[in-house]
Protein backbone atom coordinates (compact mmCIF):
# COMPACT_ATOMS: atom_id res chain seq x y z
CA UNK A 1 0.00 0.00 0.00
CA UNK A 2 1.34 3.45 -0.73
CA UNK A 3 2.51 5.12 2.43
CA UNK A 4 1.78 9.10 3.46
CA UNK A 5 4.83 9.69 2.07
CA UNK A 6 6.11 7.97 -0.96
CA UNK A 7 9.58 8.61 -2.28
CA UNK A 8 10.37 7.81 -5.82
CA UNK A 9 14.34 6.74 -6.66
CA UNK A 10 16.33 7.20 -8.95
CA UNK A 11 16.81 3.46 -10.86
CA UNK A 12 20.62 3.55 -11.73
CA UNK A 13 20.46 0.65 -14.55
CA UNK A 14 18.22 -1.48 -12.29
CA UNK A 15 19.37 -0.33 -8.56
CA UNK A 16 17.95 2.37 -6.65
CA UNK A 17 19.30 5.47 -5.55
CA UNK A 18 18.08 8.34 -3.33
CA UNK A 19 19.36 12.21 -4.06
CA UNK A 20 19.83 14.50 -1.42
CA UNK A 21 17.81 16.59 -4.54
CA UNK A 22 13.84 16.01 -4.21
CA UNK A 23 10.95 17.65 -6.13
CA UNK A 24 8.00 17.43 -3.90
CA UNK A 25 4.58 16.59 -5.84
CA UNK A 26 1.12 16.49 -4.29
CA UNK A 27 -0.66 13.43 -5.35
CA UNK A 28 -4.14 11.61 -3.93
CA UNK A 29 -6.02 11.91 -0.97
CA UNK A 30 -3.13 13.69 0.90
CA UNK A 31 0.25 11.42 -0.21
CA UNK A 32 3.00 13.84 -0.38
CA UNK A 33 5.04 12.24 -3.45
CA UNK A 34 8.71 12.97 -3.52
CA UNK A 35 11.18 12.33 -7.09
CA UNK A 36 14.88 11.70 -6.04
CA UNK A 37 16.35 13.96 -9.14
CA UNK A 38 19.53 12.37 -10.92
CA UNK A 39 22.05 15.18 -12.20
CA UNK A 40 23.87 15.09 -15.12
CA UNK A 41 27.24 13.59 -13.91
CA UNK A 42 25.52 10.83 -12.15
CA UNK A 43 23.78 9.85 -15.63
CA UNK A 44 27.02 10.31 -17.29
CA UNK A 45 28.60 7.45 -14.87
CA UNK A 46 26.21 5.23 -15.64
CA UNK A 47 26.11 5.18 -19.41
CA UNK A 48 29.59 4.17 -18.90
CA UNK A 49 28.54 1.13 -17.50
CA UNK A 50 25.70 0.39 -20.74
CA UNK A 51 27.68 -2.73 -21.36
CA UNK A 52 26.42 -4.49 -18.16
CA UNK A 53 22.83 -3.85 -19.28
CA UNK A 54 23.44 -5.02 -22.85
CA UNK A 55 25.05 -8.09 -21.75
CA UNK A 56 22.39 -8.78 -19.53
CA UNK A 57 19.98 -8.59 -22.19
CA UNK A 58 21.94 -10.53 -24.60
CA UNK A 59 22.04 -13.38 -21.97
CA UNK A 60 18.22 -14.23 -22.50
CA UNK A 61 16.82 -15.13 -26.02
CA UNK A 62 14.52 -12.17 -27.29
CA UNK A 63 11.71 -14.93 -27.59
CA UNK A 64 11.75 -15.04 -23.96
CA UNK A 65 11.78 -11.27 -23.80
CA UNK A 66 9.01 -11.00 -25.81
CA UNK A 67 6.88 -13.70 -23.05
CA UNK A 68 8.58 -11.56 -20.48
CA UNK A 69 6.54 -8.75 -22.20
CA UNK A 70 2.94 -9.99 -22.82
CA UNK A 71 3.23 -11.58 -18.83
CA UNK A 72 4.09 -7.61 -17.87
CA UNK A 73 1.23 -6.64 -19.52
CA UNK A 74 -0.65 -8.54 -17.25
CA UNK A 75 0.92 -7.18 -14.18
CA UNK A 76 0.78 -3.77 -15.30
CA UNK A 77 -2.81 -3.66 -15.80
CA UNK A 78 -4.01 -5.73 -12.88
CA UNK A 79 -1.27 -6.28 -10.28
CA UNK A 80 -0.13 -3.97 -7.20
CA UNK A 81 4.11 -2.58 -7.80
CA UNK A 82 6.88 -1.66 -6.40
CA UNK A 83 6.84 2.47 -6.22
CA UNK A 84 10.18 3.40 -4.49
CA UNK A 85 9.21 2.91 -0.62
CA UNK A 86 6.27 1.47 -0.80
CA UNK A 87 3.30 -0.52 -3.14
CA UNK A 88 1.20 0.92 -5.78
CA UNK A 89 -2.25 -1.26 -6.60
CA UNK A 90 -3.86 -0.33 -10.42
CA UNK A 91 -6.09 2.01 -8.50
CA UNK A 92 -4.07 3.97 -6.39
CA UNK A 93 -2.22 4.53 -9.91
CA UNK A 94 -5.14 5.91 -11.86
CA UNK A 95 -6.12 8.14 -8.55
CA UNK A 96 -2.25 9.12 -8.13
CA UNK A 97 -1.83 9.80 -11.96
CA UNK A 98 -5.34 12.28 -12.21
CA UNK A 99 -4.17 14.07 -9.11
CA UNK A 100 -1.09 15.08 -11.00
CA UNK A 101 -2.04 14.77 -14.68
CA UNK A 102 -5.70 16.31 -14.26
CA UNK A 103 -6.27 13.57 -16.65
CA UNK A 104 -10.18 11.95 -15.60
CA UNK A 105 -10.02 8.54 -13.83
CA UNK A 106 -11.71 7.70 -17.37
CA UNK A 107 -8.85 8.62 -19.49
CA UNK A 108 -5.84 6.73 -17.48
CA UNK A 109 -8.00 3.93 -17.76
CA UNK A 110 -8.13 4.15 -21.32
CA UNK A 111 -4.16 5.00 -21.80
CA UNK A 112 -3.38 1.76 -19.93
CA UNK A 113 -5.54 -0.14 -21.84
CA UNK A 114 -3.30 1.22 -24.66
CA UNK A 115 -0.30 0.65 -22.93
CA UNK A 116 -1.69 -2.87 -22.05
CA UNK A 117 -2.67 -3.25 -25.81
CA UNK A 118 1.37 -2.65 -26.63
CA UNK A 119 2.46 -4.95 -24.17
CA UNK A 120 0.56 -7.78 -25.13
CA UNK A 121 0.72 -7.53 -28.49
CA UNK A 122 4.83 -6.90 -28.09
CA UNK A 123 5.35 -9.95 -31.33
CA UNK A 124 2.36 -7.91 -33.51
CA UNK A 125 4.13 -4.39 -32.63
CA UNK A 126 7.71 -6.23 -33.81
CA UNK A 127 6.52 -7.45 -36.59
CA UNK A 128 5.31 -3.90 -37.90
CA UNK A 129 8.14 -2.19 -37.23
CA UNK A 130 10.58 -5.23 -38.50
CA UNK A 131 8.05 -6.14 -41.28
CA UNK A 132 8.37 -9.67 -40.27
CA UNK A 133 11.60 -10.53 -39.44
CA UNK A 134 11.65 -13.27 -36.92
CA UNK A 135 12.76 -12.43 -33.73
CA UNK A 136 16.06 -14.78 -33.59
CA UNK A 137 17.43 -12.19 -35.56
CA UNK A 138 17.86 -10.02 -32.42
CA UNK A 139 19.87 -13.36 -30.65
CA UNK A 140 21.97 -14.00 -34.02
CA UNK A 141 22.22 -10.75 -35.54
CA UNK A 142 21.71 -12.48 -38.77
CA UNK A 143 18.01 -13.72 -40.54
CA UNK A 144 17.35 -15.16 -43.57
CA UNK A 145 15.55 -12.82 -46.01
CA UNK A 146 14.83 -14.96 -49.57
CA UNK A 147 17.33 -17.21 -48.81
CA UNK A 148 19.98 -14.90 -48.12
CA UNK A 149 21.41 -13.82 -44.94
CA UNK A 150 20.87 -10.85 -43.71
CA UNK A 151 23.03 -8.78 -41.17
CA UNK A 152 21.21 -6.28 -38.66
CA UNK A 153 23.16 -4.64 -35.98
CA UNK A 154 22.35 -2.03 -33.50
CA UNK A 155 23.90 1.77 -33.76
CA UNK A 156 23.12 2.71 -30.09
CA UNK A 157 24.59 1.83 -26.57
CA UNK A 158 20.93 2.32 -25.34
CA UNK A 159 17.69 4.41 -26.68
CA UNK A 160 17.09 7.36 -24.13
CA UNK A 161 13.84 8.33 -23.89
CA UNK A 162 12.44 12.13 -22.06
CA UNK A 163 8.81 11.87 -21.55
CA UNK A 164 6.21 14.02 -21.21
CA UNK A 165 3.43 14.40 -18.73
CA UNK A 166 -0.02 14.34 -21.05
CA UNK A 167 -0.05 11.38 -22.64
CA UNK A 168 0.83 7.66 -20.72
CA UNK A 169 0.37 5.65 -23.81
CA UNK A 170 2.85 7.60 -25.49
CA UNK A 171 5.08 4.99 -23.15
CA UNK A 172 4.20 2.23 -25.66
CA UNK A 173 6.70 3.51 -28.20
CA UNK A 174 9.70 3.02 -26.10
CA UNK A 175 8.01 -0.82 -25.61
CA UNK A 176 9.99 -2.40 -28.04
CA UNK A 177 13.41 -1.78 -27.05
CA UNK A 178 14.01 -4.03 -24.24
CA UNK A 179 12.39 -6.67 -26.08
CA UNK A 180 15.03 -6.01 -28.96
CA UNK A 181 18.06 -6.29 -26.72
CA UNK A 182 18.32 -2.27 -26.52
CA UNK A 183 18.77 -0.95 -22.64
CA UNK A 184 16.10 2.35 -22.14
CA UNK A 185 17.01 5.56 -20.19
CA UNK A 186 13.86 7.33 -18.72
CA UNK A 187 13.41 10.57 -18.31
CA UNK A 188 9.58 10.76 -16.64
CA UNK A 189 7.65 13.79 -17.39
CA UNK A 190 7.55 15.88 -13.99
CA UNK A 191 3.73 15.09 -13.65
CA UNK A 192 3.98 11.37 -14.96
CA UNK A 193 6.55 9.53 -13.07
CA UNK A 194 4.39 6.50 -12.70
CA UNK A 195 3.75 5.05 -16.22
CA UNK A 196 7.26 4.82 -16.99
CA UNK A 197 8.01 3.43 -13.58
CA UNK A 198 5.17 1.27 -13.30
CA UNK A 199 5.81 -0.37 -17.29
CA UNK A 200 9.34 -0.81 -15.93
CA UNK A 201 8.56 -2.72 -12.44
CA UNK A 202 6.21 -4.64 -14.80
CA UNK A 203 8.89 -5.69 -16.93
CA UNK A 204 11.23 -6.48 -13.75
CA UNK A 205 8.86 -8.82 -12.24
CA UNK A 206 7.95 -10.56 -15.36
CA UNK A 207 12.08 -11.56 -15.70
CA UNK A 208 13.54 -8.81 -17.47
CA UNK A 209 16.90 -7.97 -15.81
CA UNK A 210 16.94 -5.02 -13.95
CA UNK A 211 19.81 -3.97 -15.67
CA UNK A 212 18.54 -2.81 -19.10
CA UNK A 213 16.46 0.21 -17.44
CA UNK A 214 17.23 3.49 -16.01
CA UNK A 215 14.58 5.57 -14.37
CA UNK A 216 16.34 9.33 -14.22
CA UNK A 217 13.79 12.17 -12.57
CA UNK A 218 16.12 14.87 -13.60
CA UNK A 219 16.93 18.48 -14.87
CA UNK A 220 16.74 19.79 -18.45
CA UNK A 221 19.91 19.43 -18.46
CA UNK A 222 20.26 15.87 -17.44
CA UNK A 223 17.41 15.00 -19.85
CA UNK A 224 19.96 16.44 -22.58
CA UNK A 225 22.44 14.26 -21.21
CA UNK A 226 20.30 11.08 -21.94
CA UNK A 227 19.27 11.96 -25.26
CA UNK A 228 22.65 12.73 -26.42
CA UNK A 229 25.00 10.44 -24.89
CA UNK A 230 22.92 7.17 -25.27
CA UNK A 231 23.63 7.03 -29.12
CA UNK A 232 19.67 7.21 -29.93
CA UNK A 233 16.85 9.32 -28.67
CA UNK A 234 13.65 9.81 -28.32
CA UNK A 235 12.13 13.14 -27.37
CA UNK A 236 8.52 14.63 -26.62
CA UNK A 237 7.55 17.92 -26.63
CA UNK A 238 6.53 21.66 -28.62
CA UNK A 239 7.68 23.20 -31.74
CA UNK A 240 10.39 24.48 -29.64
CA UNK A 241 11.59 20.99 -28.65
CA UNK A 242 11.95 19.90 -32.42
CA UNK A 243 13.82 23.00 -32.99
CA UNK A 244 16.32 22.58 -30.40
CA UNK A 245 17.01 18.94 -31.37
CA UNK A 246 16.70 19.43 -35.02
CA UNK A 247 20.58 19.17 -35.62
CA UNK A 248 20.60 16.38 -34.15
CA UNK A 249 19.71 13.22 -36.30
CA UNK A 250 20.64 10.87 -33.69
CA UNK A 251 17.61 12.21 -31.78
CA UNK A 252 13.86 11.41 -33.02
CA UNK A 253 11.69 14.16 -31.95
CA UNK A 254 7.76 13.47 -31.31
CA UNK A 255 6.37 17.16 -31.50
CA UNK A 256 3.30 18.85 -32.24
CA UNK A 257 1.31 16.55 -34.79
CA UNK A 258 -0.85 18.98 -36.32
CA UNK A 259 -3.30 16.21 -38.01
CA UNK A 260 -6.29 16.99 -40.02
CA UNK A 261 -9.09 15.75 -42.09
CA UNK A 262 -9.48 16.13 -45.57
CA UNK A 263 -12.41 15.85 -47.07
CA UNK A 264 -12.99 15.19 -50.80
CA UNK A 265 -15.39 16.56 -53.36
CA UNK A 266 -16.93 13.32 -53.12
CA UNK A 267 -17.79 12.91 -49.85
CA UNK A 268 -19.49 16.57 -49.64
CA UNK A 269 -22.69 14.82 -49.32
CA UNK A 270 -21.50 12.37 -47.35
CA UNK A 271 -19.90 13.92 -43.81
CA UNK A 272 -23.14 14.05 -42.10
CA UNK A 273 -23.50 10.95 -41.64
CA UNK A 274 -19.80 10.85 -39.67
CA UNK A 275 -19.84 13.75 -37.90
CA UNK A 276 -19.25 11.75 -34.54
CA UNK A 277 -16.04 10.74 -36.05
CA UNK A 278 -15.22 14.13 -36.58
CA UNK A 279 -16.17 14.99 -32.51
CA UNK A 280 -14.05 11.76 -31.81
CA UNK A 281 -10.85 12.70 -34.23
CA UNK A 282 -11.15 16.50 -32.09
CA UNK A 283 -11.62 15.18 -28.38
CA UNK A 284 -10.68 11.49 -27.96
CA UNK A 285 -7.95 11.45 -24.99
CA UNK A 286 -8.95 15.11 -23.94
CA UNK A 287 -7.45 16.51 -27.07
CA UNK A 288 -4.16 16.20 -25.86
CA UNK A 289 -2.39 13.80 -28.22
CA UNK A 290 -0.48 14.36 -31.46
CA UNK A 291 -3.00 12.22 -33.39
CA UNK A 292 -5.79 14.73 -32.16
CA UNK A 293 -7.50 15.95 -35.45
CA UNK A 294 -6.24 20.10 -34.94
CA UNK A 295 -7.51 21.17 -38.62
CA UNK A 296 -10.58 20.09 -41.18
CA UNK A 297 -10.55 20.91 -44.47
CA UNK A 298 -13.37 21.26 -46.81
CA UNK A 299 -13.67 21.90 -50.65
CA UNK A 300 -17.67 23.73 -49.91
CA UNK A 301 -19.89 23.92 -47.08
CA UNK A 302 -17.65 24.99 -44.22
CA UNK A 303 -20.42 26.84 -42.06
CA UNK A 304 -22.57 23.86 -42.25
CA UNK A 305 -19.71 21.50 -40.83
CA UNK A 306 -18.33 24.19 -38.65
CA UNK A 307 -21.57 24.52 -36.88
CA UNK A 308 -22.49 20.57 -37.23
CA UNK A 309 -19.29 19.48 -35.10
CA UNK A 310 -19.39 22.84 -32.95
CA UNK A 311 -22.89 21.78 -31.51
CA UNK A 312 -21.62 18.41 -30.61
CA UNK A 313 -18.26 19.75 -29.10
CA UNK A 314 -20.14 21.95 -26.75
CA UNK A 315 -22.26 19.49 -25.16
CA UNK A 316 -18.80 17.87 -23.53
CA UNK A 317 -18.87 19.96 -20.16
CA UNK A 318 -16.03 19.55 -17.56
CA UNK A 319 -17.21 16.37 -14.65
CA UNK A 320 -15.42 15.49 -11.37
CA UNK A 321 -12.32 13.57 -11.93
CA UNK A 322 -13.60 10.43 -10.91
CA UNK A 323 -17.01 10.69 -12.69
CA UNK A 324 -17.61 7.82 -15.22
CA UNK A 325 -18.28 10.02 -17.81
CA UNK A 326 -16.04 12.43 -17.75
CA UNK A 327 -13.62 13.42 -20.90
CA UNK A 328 -12.04 16.71 -20.73
CA UNK A 329 -8.83 17.17 -18.59
CA UNK A 330 -7.99 19.97 -16.32
CA UNK A 331 -4.84 21.90 -16.32
CA UNK A 332 -2.03 21.31 -13.58
CA UNK A 333 -0.67 24.86 -14.95
CA UNK A 334 -3.26 27.28 -14.42
CA UNK A 335 -1.37 29.89 -15.69
CA UNK A 336 -0.86 28.32 -18.73
CA UNK A 337 -4.18 27.35 -19.52
CA UNK A 338 -5.33 31.96 -19.08
CA UNK A 339 -2.56 32.24 -21.33
CA UNK A 340 -3.84 29.35 -24.39
CA UNK A 341 -7.48 31.53 -23.49
CA UNK A 342 -5.71 35.30 -23.98
CA UNK A 343 -4.07 34.02 -26.93
CA UNK A 344 -6.98 32.57 -28.87
CA UNK A 345 -9.19 35.31 -28.12
CA UNK A 346 -6.63 37.76 -29.43
CA UNK A 347 -6.27 35.71 -32.89
CA UNK A 348 -9.76 36.11 -32.38
CA UNK A 349 -9.55 39.72 -33.39
CA UNK A 350 -8.15 38.98 -36.81
CA UNK A 351 -10.74 39.46 -39.33
CA UNK A 352 -11.94 35.88 -40.61
CA UNK A 353 -12.49 33.68 -37.52
CA UNK A 354 -15.03 32.73 -35.40
CA UNK A 355 -15.21 30.52 -32.50
CA UNK A 356 -18.81 28.47 -33.86
CA UNK A 357 -18.73 26.60 -29.60
CA UNK A 358 -19.25 29.45 -27.93
CA UNK A 359 -22.94 29.65 -30.10
CA UNK A 360 -23.86 26.74 -28.13
CA UNK A 361 -21.71 27.18 -25.35
CA UNK A 362 -23.09 28.51 -21.81
CA UNK A 363 -20.64 30.95 -20.02
CA UNK A 364 -16.33 31.25 -21.28
CA UNK A 365 -14.36 28.91 -22.57
CA UNK A 366 -11.89 29.03 -19.42
CA UNK A 367 -13.47 27.79 -16.50
CA UNK A 368 -12.82 26.83 -12.58
CA UNK A 369 -15.22 24.04 -11.74
CA UNK A 370 -14.75 20.87 -9.69
CA UNK A 371 -11.39 22.45 -8.26
CA UNK A 372 -10.13 22.66 -11.53
CA UNK A 373 -9.22 24.97 -14.31
CA UNK A 374 -10.58 23.50 -17.84
CA UNK A 375 -10.53 24.81 -21.51
CA UNK A 376 -13.49 24.00 -23.13
CA UNK A 377 -13.97 22.58 -26.23
CA UNK A 378 -13.46 24.80 -29.18
CA UNK A 379 -14.18 24.68 -32.60
CA UNK A 380 -12.60 27.91 -34.85
CA UNK A 381 -14.04 28.41 -38.59
CA UNK A 382 -11.73 30.39 -40.41
CA UNK A 383 -12.49 32.03 -43.80
CA UNK A 384 -8.66 32.34 -45.08
CA UNK A 385 -6.06 29.44 -44.41
CA UNK A 386 -3.31 31.66 -43.36
CA UNK A 387 -5.11 32.87 -40.62
CA UNK A 388 -3.02 32.24 -37.72
CA UNK A 389 -6.03 29.85 -35.74
CA UNK A 390 -6.06 27.91 -39.18
CA UNK A 391 -3.24 25.53 -38.24
CA UNK A 392 -2.25 25.19 -34.87
CA UNK A 393 -2.96 23.25 -31.91
CA UNK A 394 -3.42 23.07 -28.38
CA UNK A 395 -3.81 20.62 -24.72
CA UNK A 396 -7.40 20.78 -24.67
CA UNK A 397 -9.91 19.40 -27.78
CA UNK A 398 -9.24 22.93 -30.19
CA UNK A 399 -9.41 22.29 -33.95
CA UNK A 400 -10.70 24.57 -37.07
CA UNK A 401 -12.65 24.52 -39.99
CA UNK A 402 -10.97 25.49 -43.09
CA UNK A 403 -12.60 26.04 -46.58
CA UNK A 404 -10.30 25.17 -50.28
CA UNK A 405 -10.30 23.58 -53.18
CA UNK A 406 -9.65 19.80 -53.41
CA UNK A 407 -6.85 20.32 -55.31
CA UNK A 408 -5.22 23.24 -52.93
CA UNK A 409 -5.32 20.75 -50.26
CA UNK A 410 -1.71 18.77 -50.18
CA UNK A 411 0.02 21.79 -51.20
CA UNK A 412 -1.54 24.01 -48.02
CA UNK A 413 -1.30 21.08 -44.85
CA UNK A 414 2.33 21.64 -44.44
CA UNK A 415 4.44 18.66 -42.01
CA UNK A 416 1.74 16.48 -40.71
CA UNK A 417 1.67 13.59 -38.43
CA UNK A 418 -2.16 12.10 -39.50
CA UNK A 419 -4.25 12.59 -42.00
CA UNK A 420 -7.55 10.89 -42.47
CA UNK A 421 -8.78 11.47 -45.93
CA UNK A 422 -12.37 11.25 -46.55
CA UNK A 423 -12.62 10.20 -50.44
CA UNK A 424 -12.80 7.62 -52.91
CA UNK A 425 -11.22 9.50 -56.17
CA UNK A 426 -8.31 6.94 -57.12
CA UNK A 427 -6.19 9.79 -58.71
CA UNK A 428 -6.49 11.77 -55.17
CA UNK A 429 -5.51 8.53 -53.24
CA UNK A 430 -2.33 8.24 -55.47
CA UNK A 431 -1.57 12.20 -54.64
CA UNK A 432 -1.91 11.37 -51.03
CA UNK A 433 0.18 8.37 -50.94
CA UNK A 434 2.93 10.20 -52.83
CA UNK A 435 2.93 13.20 -50.21
CA UNK A 436 6.13 13.97 -48.54
CA UNK A 437 4.22 16.08 -45.58
CA UNK A 438 2.03 13.13 -44.44
CA UNK A 439 3.40 10.44 -42.23
CA UNK A 440 0.27 8.32 -41.57
CA UNK A 441 -2.52 8.12 -43.79
CA UNK A 442 -5.97 6.89 -43.16
CA UNK A 443 -8.14 6.43 -46.22
CA UNK A 444 -12.13 6.95 -45.86
CA UNK A 445 -13.89 8.23 -42.56
CA UNK A 446 -11.55 6.97 -40.13
CA UNK A 447 -10.79 8.95 -36.97
CA UNK A 448 -7.00 10.20 -36.70
CA UNK A 449 -6.65 8.60 -33.56
CA UNK A 450 -6.95 5.41 -34.49
CA UNK A 451 -3.78 3.55 -34.07
CA UNK A 452 -3.16 -0.13 -35.59
CA UNK A 453 -0.07 -1.75 -33.06
CA UNK A 454 1.23 -3.16 -36.86
CA UNK A 455 1.65 -0.59 -38.20
CA UNK A 456 3.99 2.51 -36.22
CA UNK A 457 1.84 6.03 -36.37
CA UNK A 458 5.27 7.69 -36.35
CA UNK A 459 8.50 6.60 -37.20
CA UNK A 460 10.09 2.91 -37.00
CA UNK A 461 11.95 2.59 -33.85
CA UNK A 462 13.39 -0.68 -35.57
CA UNK A 463 14.76 1.29 -38.28
CA UNK A 464 16.49 3.89 -35.87
CA UNK A 465 18.08 1.66 -33.55
CA UNK A 466 19.04 -1.03 -36.85
CA UNK A 467 20.92 -0.48 -39.26
CA UNK A 468 21.23 -3.30 -42.09
CA UNK A 469 24.62 -4.27 -43.22
CA UNK A 470 26.10 -6.73 -46.61
CA UNK A 471 27.40 -9.62 -45.28
CA UNK A 472 28.85 -13.05 -47.10
CA UNK A 473 31.03 -15.71 -46.21
CA UNK A 474 31.13 -18.79 -44.43
CA UNK A 475 28.22 -17.74 -41.59
CA UNK A 476 27.38 -21.69 -40.37
CA UNK A 477 29.32 -21.16 -37.13
CA UNK A 478 27.18 -17.90 -35.98
CA UNK A 479 24.74 -20.03 -33.88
Amino acid sequence: MMSKETHIPVLRLGEEYHSLDTVELESAAGNAVYTHTANPGLIRRDILNLEKSKAALEAVPAETLADYCEAAAELFLHEELPVGNSTQSPQQYIESLSALTKLPHTLVRMNMGKVHAAMSQIRTVIGGLTRNLPLELFDRGLSAVDDLEVNFYPVADALGVSLPSNAPAVNSLWLPAPVLKIPVLLKPGREDPFTPLRIVQSLIAAGFPKEAFGFYPTTHEGGDTILMTCGRGIAFGSDATVRKYSGFPSIQVHGTGRSKILIGDDYLGKWADHTETLVESISANGGRSCINTSAILVPSGRDELADAVARDLAAIEPLPRDHEDALLCGFSNTEWAGSINDLIDEHLKVEGAEDVTARYRSGSRLVEMHGQTYLRPTLISCADPGHPLANTEFMFPFASVTEMPQSQMLEEIGETLVVSAWTEDAAWIRDLMNSPDIERLNIGPFPTNRVQWEQPHEGNLFEFLFRRRAIQGNLAAVS
